[in-house]
C-alpha cells in the first residue's frame, strides 16, 4: 500500500453511529422495540437506496431516511408523530468514541482527509459540525452530487475525480460490508470497519484491511508508510 496520501471515510455507521438518533429521543416505548425500530430504520433505508437506484427512481437520502422511517413506525405502530422529532436527530448523530482521536492522529500524519457518502450535503456538514469535527475534513462529498447512491462504481469515482487522486493512492473506510467490498472491486485499497461483527459478503472485491474500530487505522497507515 505505497503511495497512500488520502483516507476516505463512509459516514454512517463508520464515523457516526446511526442508532444514537433512537437513543437520544425520548421514546416511550419497551427497549426491544427501540432495537427493532434502530434496525428496521437502517435496513429500510439502505433497501430503499438500492431499489431507488435499480429503479433509476433516485430521491436524495435525506427523503430516502424519511420514506424509511415512515415504514418502520408504521410497521412497529409507532405513532407517526415521532418522525419530525427522529428526523431531527439523524442531524446530530453521535460520533463513534475513538473517531475524533483517530482523525487526529491522520491528520497529524499529513494525510489528506475526506467523506463519501450517500447523506447530502446538509446532512453530512450537520453532523461534522455537531461532533466539532469540521477541521479534520479535506472534502464533504456526497452521492447526491451524482445523483445515485452507492455502490454505483459512479460514486466512488467521483471522489478521486474531486480529490485528483488515482484508486491506489487513498485508502476507503467503511463499516457496511457491501460498501467494503463495492470500493474494493472497483479498486480502492479498503480498510474495512466491521464494527458489527458482520461475515465477508458473498461479492466481488476483498478489502485489504480488517479492524474492528477506527482506532487501529493510525497504525495500520503507519506501519505501512515505515515499510516502503
Amino acid at each position: 500500500m505505497s503511495g497512500v496520501s488520502a483516507c476516505i471515510f463512509d459516514a454512517y455507521g463508520t464515523l457516526f453511529d446511526f442508532s444514537s438518533a433512537v437513543k437520544n429521543y425520548q421514546l416511550n416505548i419497551p427497549e426491544d422495540q427501540k432495537v427493532e425500530l434502530i434496525k428496521l430504520w437502517r435496513d429500510k433505508q439502505i433497501q430503499y437506496t438500492w431499489l431507488r437506484t435499480i429503479q433509476n427512481r433516485y430521491a436524495d437520502f435525506w427523503n430516502v431516511t424519511r420514506d424509511a422511517l415512515e415504514h418502520s413506525l408504521a410497521t412497529l405502530k409507532v405513532d407517526p408523530l415521532h418522525r419530525d422529532g427522529l428526523m431531527d436527530l439523524y442531524l446530530k448523530l453521535e460520533p463513534f468514541y475513538e473517531v475524533p482521536a483517530a482523525l487526529k492522529r491522520l491528520k497529524e500524519q499529513g494525510y489528506k482527509i475526506a467523506i463519501l457518502s450517500n447523506g447530502t450535503q446538509e446532512m453530512l456538514k450537520s453532523i461534522v459540525a455537531h461532533a466539532h469535527l469540521e477541521p479534520y475534513f479535506d472534502a464533504i462529498l456526497s452521492a447526491d452530487d451524482v445523483g445515485v447512491f452507492k455502490t454505483s462504481p459512479v460514486v466512488y469515482r467521483y471522489a478521486l475525480q474531486k480529490l485528483q487522486l488515482d484508486a491506489r493512492s487513498c485508502t476507503f473506510q467503511s463499516s457496511n460490508a457491501w460498501d467494503a467490498f463495492a470500493a474494493s472491486d472497483f479498486g480502492m485499497r479498503v480498510v474495512w470497519c466491521n464494527r458489527y461483527s458482520q461475515q465477508p459478503e458473498r461479492l466481488p472485491g476483498k478489502p485489504d484491511f480488517e479492524v474492528s474500530t477506527l482506532e487501529q487505522l493510525p497504525e495500520i497507515l503507519s506501519k505501512i508508510s515505515s515499510s516502503n
